[in-house]
């Protein structure tokens, strides 16, 4: 679902931008409303878990490969603008240091899968949820219908942007200048991956996280659940001690993913519409030739240090995919962490500074 460069026309990635460059303003506002100084740690591992997640390749029946995304997760614990934020930022991240995704089309990358994802998988989450406590099995099932809500509109905008190329860039002659791909290639072959797949991927990463801690750490998930009754918690009172930390569960989590993200690499194939211009069926859609606009943008960004998440020109494959995710992991994780405590700085200087307006007004 990661659309390089060189498929969309620049005119279409110019779209991309304006959809998301609105959506990545307003998350900076919101986001210092939900998450406070001690969820932003959270905040960076959900960040770093969407990073990894992204990695795993899962083998799709067509021969092609499929991953999740982890947006809908991060939506039900801190509100769909903080997924904005950090599935941005992981995606960026991709895009700049591991050639995933194209830094063109990095607007319509995060549009798909940093906005719309979060959102609508979120409201589906709510949809389902409706006004069970926060314990109610009801809450994990409306995850899992989320988080697979939610991959799947994103791999079908995505077959609409990849599907409407052809028609609207193509030569005098009718042949296409970008991707090659009609509506009625782009969205079968999408969303048989997702819907079938990946789709059951997210729903059981995403119902799976929230019924763990709905029995470990009920007051994460209440961050942004304020008001939703939970049977046994008394109001103000503090949790007795853990033996066991979540966030240490969660760090663990991210370790063992980071181990085990080589096993994308048994998957045959690659994802559909990430095909490098050289390894086009040119046959198989009918072209004598890479289409030109394609062929000229696809290495528009050639500054990736670890491209294809691999250092080693491919004699080291394994090793190459683990030291990607730990930097990435790192990385992003870091990033998130800084952003959001420099938003917060932010917002704190602004309200000290009206606070002392008001009280030389008075």
């Amino acid at each position: 679902m990661h659309i390089p460069d060189g498929y969309l026309s620049p005119q279409t990635c110019a779209v991309g931008y304006v959809i998301a460059v609105p959506a990545w303003a307003v998350a900076v506002r919101r986001v210092q409303r939900v998450v406070r100084n001690r969820h932003v740690p959270t905040l960076a591992v959900l960040a770093a878990v969407s990073f990894l997640v992204m990695m795993f390749n899962i083998p799709i029946p067509d021969g092609t490969t499929a991953h999740a995304i982890g947006a809908t997760i991060i939506a039900i614990l801190l509100g769909p603008w903080a997924a904005v934020l950090a599935v941005s930022v992981a995606l960026g991240f991709q895009a700049l240091l591991f050639g995933d995704g194209g830094v063109l089309a990095f607007g319509f990358n995060c549009a798909n899968m940093a906005v719309l994802a979060p959102f609508v998988g979120y409201g589906v989450y709510r949809l389902i949820a409706g006004r069970s406590e926060l314990t109610a099995p009801r809450r994990a099932l409306a995850a899992a219908a989320g988080g697979y809500a939610g991959i799947n509109a994103a791999a079908f905008a995505a077959a609409i942007e990849f599907g409407v190329q052809p028609d609207l860039f193509h030569n005098s002659a009718g042949a296409p200048l970008y991707a090659p791909y009609h509506l009625d290639q782009t969205i079968p072959a999408m969303m048989l991956a997702h819907l079938t797949i990946a789709g059951i991927a997210e729903g059981i990463l995403t119902g799976g996280v929230v019924a763990y801690l709905q029995r470990a750490n009920l007051p994460l998930l209440r961050v942004n659940h304020a008001g939703v009754a939970a049977p046994g918690e008394e109001p103000g009172k503090k949790a007795g001690p853990r033996r066991v930390r979540p966030l240490h569960v969660a760090l663990g989590a991210v370790a063992v993913m980071a181990v085990l993200t080589p096993l994308g690499l048994l998957a045959p194939g690659g994802a559909f519409g990430e095909d490098a211009p050289e390894d086009l069926d040119l046959h198989k859609y009918g072209l004598s030739a890479v289409p030109s606009g394609l062929n000229k943008y696809n290495g528009f960004w050639h500054h990736a240090l670890f491209n294809g998440y691999d250092f080693t020109s491919d004699a080291h494959p394994t090793i190459g995919y683990i030291v990607s995710a730990v930097v990435g992991i790192a990385i992003v994780g870091a990033a998130i962490f800084l952003i959001t405590m420099a938003v917060r700085w932010a917002a704190g200087r602004r309200g000290a500074s009206r606070r002392h307006e008001t009280a030389q007004q008075s």
